[in-house]
């Protein structure tokens, strides 16, 4: 039952606004200038599907009052991140930089700092970074450590330790020289952090190496090699940071059925160095400008961001981009020239992606699963009961993960008495493909049932009968747990992710087409009796 939005007392200010469902449960977090102005809005007429059924899910409204607008963006962005609100812009990749803690202790010590969902560092000391992909924990406990005899005991000891006899630490629980050399390592190993020295301590480290396979160390040289490639990325962030006049990050944004599907170039020291692909659904206040601020909360911000559209709120972005970079950033729309030509260049791949049908959602369907090819045609199925008199079937269709309601098709069900879900699923999915194979027609990528094991087993059970090879799957709706039929244990995709809102709209689409037809025949058999 959708929630009575005039019984709810919504103030004028700005700030940020929680959506809960029936369980109390955080659903979607939007922010605004005029709260009551925008959450009204959600439940006039004429909304787009995806907000349709956000709104269908809300029960509860929660707000919280910020002085402006720069604030409501910053506690929208943690809130977010603490939350992971289903219908909000969530970033696969927002853990792919971690950071080095040094602790604040007499004898300091060498850690991951540990972030809370929200972005804040845990625990004292000085921390360094980003370091790229998963990198810290190999350098926190390898040759970092030992190279500078760092100490890894939670506690002081009051004598050496192992550590100490393996020459991986000074021990200076117990030694005076060890006491007063220490502080100087910990000053060494800050100087590396920083990406100052690197050149010096890389050669020294690739003589340990050589040394080390020398003598048959396979192990430690295996360690040092870690390290030694993991450095790379302290190497090109010291080379990015004094050349950060020329950094440039490209964005070419396209709207288009209710998704945005966005792909970025990044541009250091006039090379193209790395390429990434998004999309995310318009629900709410789900916005570019809303993503470009997720975006660089986990991505180092450069003095240059190129659109092919400027988002909204762009000069308050700007400023919070500045503050947290500590040099100016400008958002820039090219209308000519080479950085035009770039930007036309990513709108030809999305342009390409999308022609082809590798909608980023299919692609990922096809990994999660292990498809042999990316399910362009889907086809869903479902058993609409109300009682024992009126049992129905009906199929949504899917094609490259929208709606082909002309190929939408609806079964009485001829063979079955009584409510027995799994014959029902049996009979419908075998008159649908026997006709398919006798008319020589186009088959589907997958096939979706709506259920658990036991739906699906019905399925492939009827499939199997006619010597006909679909993939098939099933969803169950309580947990949305993908059964597939060689797994014993479900399938589960994170439920921000785009490939399983693809099932759950062919899924609730199917559902609604048959619940429809079943309304129909009662109504229709309610007149004629």
């Amino acid at each position: 039952m959708t929630l009575d939005i005039k019984k709810i007392s919504i103030p004028t200010h700005p700030g940020i606004y929680l959506m809960k469902d029936s369980d109390s449960k955080i659903i979607y977090i939007g922010k605004a200038k005029n709260l009551k102005n925008r959450v009204r809005s959600y439940f006039a007429r004429n909304q787009n599907y995806k907000t349709q059924k956000l709104v269908e899910k809300i029960a509860d409204i929660e707000f919280v009052l910020t002085d402006n607008e720069s604030e409501a963006f910053l506690l929208e962005s943690n809130m977010i991140k603490q939350y992971r609100p289903i219908f909000n812009i969530e970033l696969k990749d927002q853990q792919r930089y971690t950071y080095l803690r040094i602790t604040n202790e007499k004898y300091p010590r060498l850690l991951v700092a540990r972030r809370t969902r929200s972005g804040k560092f845990l625990g004292d000391g000085k921390v360094y970074g980003p370091f790229t992909s998963g990198s810290s924990k190999l350098l926190s406990i390898g040759s970092l450590r030992k190279s500078f005899k760092i100490r890894i005991c939670k506690t002081l000891p009051k004598k050496a330790c192992l550590e100490y006899h393996l020459g991986n630490c000074e021990a200076p629980c117990e030694f005076a020289q060890a006491k007063t050399d220490y502080q100087k390592h910990v000053l060494d190993l800050e100087s590396i952090l920083k990406g100052k020295n690197l050149d010096m301590f890389t050669k020294n480290l690739e003589l340990e190496m050589k040394q080390a396979s020398d003598s048959l160390q396979f192990e430690r040289a295996r360690e040092i090699k870690d390290t030694l490639q993991r450095l790379g990325s302290l190497k090109t962030r010291q080379k990015m940071e004094s050349t950060t006049g020329s950094d440039e990050e490209y964005f070419g944004v396209v709207l288009q059925d209710q998704t945005a599907q966005i792909m970025t170039f990044k541009k250091i020291n006039g090379v193209i160095r790395d390429s990434n692909k998004y999309s995310f659904d318009l629900v709410g206040d789900n916005s570019f400008s809303n993503f470009l601020y997720q975006y660089y909360t986990t991505n180092q911000i450069p003095p240059f961001i190129l659109v092919n559209e400027m988002p909204e709120n762009h000069t308050l972005l700007e400023k919070m981009f500045s503050k947290t970079a500590g040099f100016a950033v400008s958002i820039i729309t090219p209308k000519s020239g080479k950085r035009k030509e770039m930007l036309d260049l990513i709108l030809k791949n999305i342009e390409m992606i999308q022609a082809s049908g590798t909608e980023p959602g299919l692609m990922e369907l096809k990994e999660k699963l292990e498809l042999k090819t990316i399910p362009k045609i889907i086809e869903c199925f479902d058993i609409s009961n109300h009682g024992t008199a009126y049992a129905v079937g009906s199929m949504s269709r899917f094609v490259n993960g929208r709606p082909d309601k002309s190929g939408y098709r609806k079964f009485k069900i001829k063979t079955i008495r009584g409510q027995d879900d799994f014959a029902m699923i049996n009979e419908i999915v075998k008159r649908r493909y026997f006709r398919l194979d006798n008319e020589n027609a186009q088959m589907p990528d997958l096939v979706l049932i709506d259920g658990g094991k036991g739906q699906l087993g019905a399925a492939v059970s009827a499939l199997e009968s006619m010597a006909i090879r679909i993939p098939c799957a099933s969803l169950a709706k309580q947990n949305e747990e993908v059964y597939l039929p060689d797994k014993k244990e479900p399938v589960i995709i994170p439920r921000q992710n785009q490939s399983l809102k693809i099932l759950q709209f062919a899924r609730d689409e199917a559902h609604r087409f048959g619940v429809a037809y079943n309304r129909s025949l009662r109504m229709t058999k309610g007149k004629s009796s």
